[in-house]
């Protein structure tokens, strides 16, 4: 069976979090756009995508094949090969923003995980979505990966800010990561809506991600029937690629 769509997570999948794309997920996100459409999708902002992944692609065909999510999908932008158009946006109000901001610092400080030293930023406003990130926005992968390796410090301040923001959806983001946004919005939404909007059904796409455990912020996306593959960190994806997609995709030329 075809595919018509790859969609991807991209911290853990596509990249180191926070970090640029190896060249190799370049050239193997350039192959899949030859014979189809490829999306991203993860709870960072638009800037972040770039910085990442969008920057290093300068192939404008490569770039008209994208549809990129950021925020969870409560932002959708597609290219024309040279600058990038907002489809839509669901930015939440400034009382959303400000009360979601205060509960997350407020749960971080009460539960113990409001850090002396940070890299960078704890909270960030993003428009459609806030984002806690205990060890600041620029922490380094080790750092990440050493401060809360079985994701309790993460669940505890979920809860904590869920059973305060009762009209808001709080999830668990990255490695050190709490999102927020409006009610009923993760990644199942933005695929859902991409889904709808292409005119596919979930048959017609695979997702890759790194947290499709439960509890994962790619979790979500099993429940829209989308075929999910999970990978072991970014250096895993492209050998599930080429293992879920062969035929479809044709992999064995593309990516050598």
């Amino acid at each position: 069976m075809g595919y018509a769509l790859a969609i991807f997570d991209l911290d853990d999948t596509l990249a180191p979090s926070k970090s640029k794309v190896d060249p190799t997920i370049v050239d193997m996100i350039v192959a899949l756009t030859r014979v189809a459409q490829v999306a991203i999708i993860s709870g960072g902002r638009f800037e972040q995508f770039d910085t990442q992944l969008l920057a290093s692609i300068d192939d404008p065909e490569a770039l008209r094949a994208l549809h990129v999510l950021p925020t969870c999908g409560t932002r959708y932008l597609v290219s024309d090969g040279e600058s990038w158009r907002e489809v839509y946006s669901d930015p939440l109000t400034q009382d959303e923003l400000a009360r979601a901001a205060a509960i997350v610092e407020e749960g971080a400080r009460a539960l113990g995980l409001w850090e002396a030293d940070t890299w960078g930023d704890r909270i960030e406003l993003r428009g459609s979505q806030v984002t806690f990130s205990a060890l600041g926005q620029a922490a380094p992968v080790d750092a990440k990966k050493a401060w809360d390796p079985d994701g309790r410090k993460k669940e505890s301040l979920r809860a904590y800010a869920a059973d305060r923001l009762p009209d808001l959806e709080v999830r668990s983001g990255g490695s050190t990561s709490v999102d927020i946004t409006r009610k009923g919005i993760d990644k199942a939404y933005g695929v859902n809506r991409l889904l709808e909007g292409l005119g596919l059904t979930p048959q017609d796409a695979v997702f890759f991600g790194d947290r499709l455990d439960e509890g994962g912020n790619d979790y979500p996306v099993i429940a829209t029937g989308v075929p999910c593959v999970a990978v072991e960190g970014w250096e895993d994806t492209p050998a599930k690629v080429r293992t879920a997609l062969p035929e479809a995709f044709t992999l064995t030329d593309a990516l050598d």
